[in-house]
């Protein structure tokens, strides 16, 4: 799941580090959450595909509870009091991979394709699941990958240590400010 806040360009991305840092940890143990990332991207920062400034944290769940706990909860409601209403995305899974340091994240990529019309689904779910595991023993440390049968889109979401190399023009990639993981037990 992900929403995101285009923000105007010069808005004070000093307030959304804030309430990264602030409201951040709020969510670490929230029920059914595998993790979310709180991502930032600044308009034309080095090492960005971003022309705009965004705020876009993105959710992966392992149960419609979790999606509905967060969503009908005082959280979402702070935030749609503070930011507006957005539209929030959703994907299937095809497939996850995450790596054992996904606290140390610092940079997210996401890429949305189009699926096109009469595709072979259990091809491109193949072809993504392959991708994803090669993309964690490659250096991401964790790999998100599904589609939306509403638009007939793919995702492809990772997490890095580092900015992803040459990220290509349809990648979006986002300065991770905290990831708020499962409880420890």
């Amino acid at each position: 799941m992900q929403y995101g806040f285009v923000l105007p360009a010069d808005y004070d991305m000093a307030i959304i580090d804030e309430r990264i840092r602030t409201k951040g940890p709020l969510l670490d143990g929230f029920p059914h959450l595998r993790f979310k990332a709180y991502l930032s991207a600044r308009e034309h920062d080095a090492g960005f595909t971003s022309t705009e400034n965004l705020y876009a944290p993105f959710y992966l769940w392992d149960a419609p509870e979790g999606i509905d706990g967060f969503l009908s909860g005082p959280g979402f409601a702070t935030l749609t009091r503070d930011f507006g209403w957005p539209m929030v995305r959703t994907w299937m899974v095809w497939h996850v991979e995450i790596g054992p340091d996904l606290a140390n994240a610092r940079y997210a990529s996401r890429r949305i394709t189009p699926i096109t019309a009469y595709s072979d689904l259990a091809a491109q779910r193949d072809i993504a699941c392959a991708d994803a595991r090669s993309t964690v023993q490659h250096g991401a440390l964790a790999t998100v990958v599904g589609f939306d049968p509403t638009g007939w889109t793919q995702v492809r979401f990772c997490l890095w240590t580092a900015p992803p190399a040459s990220p290509r023009a349809d990648t979006q990639v986002y300065a991770v400010g905290h990831v708020s993981l499962p409880a420890a037990g």
